[in-house]
């Protein structure tokens, strides 16, 4: 037995229950894997309220990302072995002190890579890699803009997109996000509760406008960021931490300059294993050169995963977040 952080009925953060669960043991293509740290994202939280639903339905465990050590592995798994540092990002499942999950879906920590940077960095920088390299392909010159710049996602991205020459322009809410988002490769940076943001960018550029907008915010700023973008810019809507964006006219993407519009998802983008190592090889190659600096500015307790929860939505929280075993 082990302990674990389920959801019997969606609701708010106290809905979050720390119970025993029983692990088994792994099957053909399984590792049992005993967690070290586990990632904290914003993702967790649509999965408790029921906002995306849970494919196996209820009771879920929440958790999108962690590291660990692997302890046992099933049949035809000959690639790891008992005591390897591995981490991962499936949808669901990572609140536990341990758990047995696919062995395709882990990747080795290298050396220079934490066990807690790993778990803090695999599905919100793996997202900055797809979001950057894959959907709309940064270059030189590119001038971008990313809402929620302090965010977990926004921080490595800011630093990334710097790192391949693009003019990074971001958006937060305070003053002491601002500061963060501007230490982490963010060249311009606007606090939308005191300005408006789409004046504000079209000042920064002089008029040119954005290539492309990351939008993680949702409701609040749309459609705002469409107003932001040049003609036959991209806007990529990757979530909704206000709500989710309401139908609208397609022919709006016509008139606003004959834009792109794509709502991708990390899990797509990761399906295939081949794509799985190379994403996660991108990310370990910029982080262990010191290109993207991830820091862990909160930690909390498995058994806290309700406070956690509970700062991540009243928007308490810079950066990455962390749930210790």
């Amino acid at each position: 037995m082990s302990k674990a952080v389920r959801v019997h009925a969606h609701g708010g953060p106290e809905v979050l229950t720390y119970e025993e669960v029983a692990t088994g043991r792994p099957e053909a293509g399984q590792v049992l894997i005993r967690h070290t740290a586990i990632g904290l994202n914003f993702l967790d939280t649509y999965y408790r309220s029921g906002l995306y639903p849970a494919p196996a339905g209820l009771p879920l465990t929440p958790g999108g990302e962690a590291a660990g050590l692997v302890v046992e592995t099933g049949a035809g798994v000959d690639w790891l072995k008992p005591g390897e540092r591995v981490a991962y990002t499936t949808p669901l499942g990572a609140y536990c002190e341990e758990r047995l999950i696919a062995a395709d879906r882990l990747v080795k920590i290298p050396q220079g890579v934490s066990d807690e940077q790993a778990a803090a960095m695999m599905l919100k920088g793996m997202t900055a890699e797809y979001l950057l390299g894959r959907t709309f392909k940064v270059k030189p010159g590119d001038t971008i803009l990313c809402h929620a710049a302090a965010g977990g996602v926004g921080l490595i991205l800011g630093q990334w997109a710097k790192h391949l020459g693009a003019t990074v322009i971001g958006t937060a809410g305070s003053a002491d996000k601002i500061a963060l988002a501007r230490a982490h490769g963010f060249d311009h940076l606007i606090n939308y509760r005191d300005k408006d943001f789409v004046s504000e960018v079209k000042e920064i550029t002089g008029g040119r406008l954005c290539d492309v907008v990351y939008d993680s915010v949702g409701k609040d700023t749309f459609p705002g960021s469409l107003d932001c973008l040049r003609p036959r810019g991209m806007f990529v809507s990757f979530g909704q931490s206000s709500g989710p964006i309401p139908p609208f006219n397609m022919a709006l993407l016509s008139q606003k300059g004959s834009l792109f519009a794509t709502r991708p998802s990390l899990y797509v983008y990761i399906a295939k294993r081949e794509d799985l190592e190379s994403s996660a090889d991108a990310l370990f190659d910029v982080v262990s050169k010191g290109v993207v600096d991830i820091r862990i500015n909160q930690r909390y307790a498995l058994a806290e995963a309700a406070a956690a929860h509970a700062d991540l939505e009243g928007r308490r929280t810079t950066g990455t977040s962390i749930l210790i075993p």
